[in-house]
């Protein structure tokens, strides 16, 4: 688990995009998620959901369009900070990264939950991800983690992804502390 990367993001990477658009960005605990049940859960946050929405959009797209769609939605000068490799930088060099082809990957993902910035051009969005392929033998191999992605508009109003990190999924309930 790196939990120095979400950490990073959350108050690192968030009070700079927040700094660079001339605002103060707050993050409370235990603020609302944007649940999808608006009438029926009381902590739905409605500036949230423009986010939700966004990254719902962008993990449908990569399901049909694979690695390509996955680099379309990355700003310019995007950063991926994937689980254990090295930071890539731009969106050329995502896009020299993420050549898989549905057939062959399926990155599918989840948001649990997002936070909009104050001047509501920019935020951040976290959930869980797999990744399903087969070896040479055709055996199926499934990655799994949780993600956090900062988001911000470009000029023409679009969302998109300026960060996006991902890390091992927690420990099984118990085992963070056992002694074997």
């Amino acid at each position: 688990m790196r939990p120095v990367r979400i950490w990073f993001a959350i108050f690192v990477a968030l009070p700079l995009l927040a700094a660079h658009a001339g605002a103060q960005l707050t993050l409370t605990p235990g603020a609302a998620t944007a649940p999808a049940q608006p009438l029926t859960d009381p902590s739905y946050n409605a500036q949230a959901q423009p986010l939700l929405e966004a990254d719902k959009r962008f993990a449908a797209d990569v399901l049909r369009g694979g690695g390509a769609a996955f680099a379309a939605w990355f700003a310019d000068d995007a950063v991926t900070l994937s689980n254990g490799k090295a930071a890539v930088e731009g969106r050329a060099a995502i896009s020299r990264d993420t050549t898989w082809k549905p057939a062959d990957y399926q990155l599918t993902w989840t948001p649990d939950g997002a936070r909009m910035g104050p001047s509501g051009d920019s935020g951040v969005t976290w959930g869980s991800y797999q990744g399903h392929s087969r070896d040479h033998e055709g055996n199926s191999l499934i990655v799994a983690g949780r993600y956090i992605t900062v988001w911000k508009k470009d000029k023409s109003g679009q969302w998109k992804v300026l960060l996006d990190a991902s890390n091992d999924p927690p420990p099984d309930a118990g085992s963070c502390c056992s002694i074997r």
